[in-house]
């Protein structure tokens, strides 16, 4: 049956956000599957069928009837377990053998428990938050932390690949969670980094882009200097990955390293720093936007 899955297969997808809408429309375009979507707000799941085909249902369960794989991106811990348990959610609706793939970037403990509920109805489930922004998920280009089983990821990878250029599998159920984690650990440290480095040179009367011309060809080079030095310089950040989900995210690295004894001084002053930003009226600003509380007078 795995076979079927490289042609066609009944996929239900569960939020619409900047990431889901996208990530949706490659499972229909580029994986030919037959796509029946779910949003919140209605309009933007009947905008997403107008754009895409596919048909949109008006609650989760009804997504997820009759799909062999039923995928979910939504906020936060909360609005995961509202999509998926209870008598609306997906759950409910999911046939024997079906598999729910979540892209949310939510805490480890609540993966377990959704694992627990799929294997309690006779589904597979596989954590599998990504990372790449909006740009990595409209161009198809996303990287896909998995936790799971491996036959479950074996059976499913073929799918996410519609909308991935990496995809691992990390672990048992959590493990993808816990590396999304790692991963918003260290993008904290390096926003920081490359915040201060380009406020240094402006302050020294450098010219930045000299500067980032040499240093990006060395020991410093990351992709958040490649890709975001040039809209830091000109103080542009009405774009990329907003400063809130930034904060959301390290707040479940902050509370798992609590429970496993990791110490996290830069992530928690990162975290600190972005509170600043948001108090500038910076929520829904990218995570680049550090820059900016430096650059107050």
């Amino acid at each position: 049956m795995q076979a079927e899955y490289l042609t066609m297969a009944k996929v239900a997808f569960i939020g619409l956000g900047v990431m889901g809408y996208p990530m949706a429309g490659h499972l229909k375009a580029r994986g030919g599957h037959d796509v029946t979507v779910f949003n919140r707000t209605a309009e933007r799941a009947d905008k997403w069928v107008a754009e895409h085909g596919g048909s949109a249902a008006p609650t989760p369960r009804q997504a997820a009837e009759g799909a062999d794989f039923v995928f979910v991106c939504v906020g936060n811990d909360d609005d995961l377990r509202s999509v998926t348990i209870g008598d609306d959610g997906a759950f409910a609706g999911m046939k024997d053998g079906a598999i729910l793939i979540d892209n949310t970037t939510a805490s480890a403990m609540v993966a377990r428990e959704l694992e627990a509920a799929a294997k309690a109805k006779g589904c597979g489930f596989l954590d599998a938050p990504v990372s790449g922004g909006q740009a990595g998920a409209e161009n198809g280009q996303l990287t896909v932390m998995v936790g799971g089983d491996q036959a479950t990821f074996d059976t499913a990878k073929p799918v996410i690949d519609c909308y991935a250029k990496m995809v691992g599998l990390m672990g048992p159920a959590g493990a993808g969670q816990l590396t999304k984690m790692v991963n918003q650990i260290c993008i904290a440290g390096l926003v920081q980094g490359l915040s201060e480095g380009i406020h240094f040179a402006k302050q020294a009367g450098l010219d930045v882009e000299q500067v980032i011309g040499v240093i990006s060809k060395g020991a410093a080079q990351s992709w958040q200097m490649e890709n975001r030095w040039k809209t830091m310089d000109a103080g542009q950040y009405e774009h990329g990955f907003a400063v809130n989900w930034m904060r959301k995210d390290l707040s479940i690295a902050i509370e798992e390293a609590r429970s496993n004894g990791a110490k996290l001084p830069v992530a928690a002053l990162v975290d600190q720093f972005y509170g600043e930003v948001q108090a500038m009226g910076g929520g829904r600003w990218d995570t680049s936007s550090l820059l900016a509380r430096l650059a107050r007078d």
